[in-house]
């Protein structure tokens, strides 16, 4: 039996997660989130129950409860899988939607969102907490950091490197062999022909600089 998942964050990725355990049947029991404003409202029927660190329902974590970071941040991304790692000693699930398709000698690590239509090769090999939109391809072989958001419909090229910490919007194509340098940023609808050094944000066809 699949345990309940409490959703750190109620934002856009939060009602992410929420369609993808949906998805696969997988009960969401309820929401964390630091906007008290959010605090006592559902969002999907689903309750916003309280602050992330609310011990009343951190306790549930590890024994009734399974938990998911939904939150856009990478710092609080951070910052609450090591909370749940010090005071639960648990680590997040992956939200993996039931409409994915994934290679069974793909790697997987946890803290993973894949959103519907993902599509995972052979030996592709991805990290922790990272965002796949919808329809995201990864290539036989490529391999994808950790902290990372792919846009919808992006195609990860036969054995890229994706490095921690990168953003790449919908629709990018980066060719086979690419490396993509950590902290760098690829605009919508690029075409990647050539390596991108760290923290380098590139736009176009074929993408440059912006």
């Amino acid at each position: 039996m699949i345990n309940p998942v409490i959703i750190f964050g109620a934002s856009l990725s939060g009602k992410l997660a929420l369609d993808v355990f949906t998805s696969n049947d997988v009960v969401v029991y309820g929401f964390l989130d630091d906007d008290k404003t959010l605090h006592q409202k559902e969002i999907g029927e689903i309750t916003v129950l309280g602050h992330t660190e609310d011990d009343g329902f951190l306790k549930l974590i590890g024994k009734k409860c399974d938990a998911f970071v939904a939150v856009e941040s990478r710092k609080e991304r951070n910052f609450l899988t090591e909370m749940l790692k010090e005071r639960r000693h648990i680590v997040p699930i992956n939200a993996i939607h039931k409409d994915c398709s994934i290679s069974k000698y793909a790697a997987i690590g946890h803290g993973n969102l894949l959103a519907s239509g993902c599509r995972i090769a052979s030996f592709a090999a991805i990290g922790t907490g990272n965002l796949l939109h919808s329809n995201t391809v990864v290539e036989v072989e490529a391999k994808i950091g950790d902290n990372t958001i792919i846009g919808s419909g992006s195609i990860i090229g036969t054995g890229a490197e994706i490095s921690d910490g990168v953003f790449i919007g919908p629709g990018v194509t980066i060719l086979s062999g690419i490396k993509i340098g950590k902290g760098a940023s690829v605009g919508a609808g690029s075409v990647v022909l050539t390596d991108i050094a760290a923290s380098a944000k590139v736009f176009g066809y074929p993408a440059k600089p912006a």
